[in-house]
């Protein structure tokens, strides 16, 4: 999960469009609203309500050389379509946008998820390429599967993990990103600023990290990673009754041989624990300055979300551009995309005509 942490002025018929977008968010430069999770929407580019949990496969998976990596990923829509890129976090994995890549699909986007590194099919080429789970480093994966895909922009959209990553290229590489949709915000870290400590009531949710910090967790994580990763779900989506059926399908993802490895040096690396790569240093300290954001950007947020997160007015200055904030009423909890894809597909619409 995640750590706290064109650009002309919309027209007034632009406004009044936005004004009655789905879930009637306020869409002002700075728009903060509300919305019940499954609103349903007539106007033209409304995404059709969706029961969540209606699909449950995506079909073949594909699997492409990208860097350092053979990357397994779900692709759907034409292929001549605006491009989607959708980003997973932990611990889930590419169901999490299981139902919002054929709504997505059917609006006309080619849409891609791909599996993180340490998840599902993904695997690293060589034996000897470090198991690093580093900020950067993940971003740096997606630029690389766009590039094996051919791909030269993207919308680009995540949550947990995936969202921070998200915001990395959105950040790092504006000319790769046409437009960014980001559950929980502004999620890029800062090492440094992760050494001061927290009041006690917020230190208490990273109690997985700390636990990560020692041998003893790192062996329990490899031993009982199902038991955890679907306590998780439970502690970050207190309202969402997903069945055993859906979590099996993403826990699947987890016997990935490099998933222990690729997760406990994330969180181990961002309190300092882990070193990361030399050859990622550069683009660390660009990060640790909290770059701003200029590219079109929808933030969400759950109204149920049980996980550590950031509260929307502590980083809505970070998006310099055309921005939005919306928060999904309803008991939406930290996998917002799964327990609410027609909203979460909407956004990628909405955020591509902003």
């Amino acid at each position: 999960m995640n750590s706290p942490e064109s650009n002309q002025t919309p027209s007034a018929s632009r406004r009044r469009f936005l004004g009655n977008a789905a879930m009637a968010i306020s869409a002002t430069a700075w728009g903060v609203g509300t919305a019940s999770a499954q609103e349903s929407d007539s106007r033209p580019g409304a995404v059709p309500a969706l029961k969540p949990g209606t699909n449950t496969s995506f079909g073949p998976l594909k699997q492409v050389q990208a860097g350092v990596l053979n990357v397994g990923y779900a692709e759907s829509g034409p292929i001549a379509g605006p491009a989607v890129l959708l980003l997973h976090g932990w611990p889930y994995d590419i169901h999490t946008y299981v139902d919002v890549v054929p709504l997505l699909a059917a609006k006309g986007y080619r849409v891609i998820v791909p599996f993180l590194r340490g998840y599902g099919t993904t695997r690293f080429l060589s034996d000897d390429t470090a198991r690093n789970g580093q900020q950067s480093v993940l971003a740096v994966d997606a630029i690389a599967l766009l590039d094996a895909l051919d791909i030269d922009k993207a919308i680009v959209g995540g949550c947990d993990w995936g969202a921070r990553t998200a915001n990395i290229v959105a950040a790092l590489w504006p000319q790769r990103c046409k437009a960014l949709v980001s559950v929980s915000g502004y999620l890029i870290g800062n090492r440094e600023a992760n050494q001061s400590p927290l009041p006690p009531q917020e230190e208490l949710k990273w109690w997985y990290q700390f636990y990560f910090a020692t041998e003893r967790g790192r062996a329990g994580y490899e031993k009982h990673r199902r038991a955890f990763a679907k306590l998780i779900w439970q502690i970050a989506s207190p309202k969402w009754n997903f069945d055993d059926a859906t979590f099996e399908r993403s826990a699947a993802a987890f016997d990935n041989p490099d998933h222990v490895a690729i997760s406990v040096h994330n969180y181990r690396w961002r309190i300092g624990l882990a070193e990361g790569e030399a050859r990622y240093d550069n683009l660390e300290r660009k990060l640790a300055q909290a770059p701003a954001i200029n590219v079109p950007t929808i933030t969400m947020e759950g109204d149920a979300n049980g996980a550590a997160h950031p509260d929307p007015a502590a980083y809505a200055k970070r998006f310099t551009g055309k921005y939005e904030h919306r928060t999904l009423q309803g008991g939406i909890g930290h996998n917002l995309p799964q327990e609410a894809p027609q909203a979460f597909a909407q956004a990628i619409v909405d955020v591509d005509r902003l």
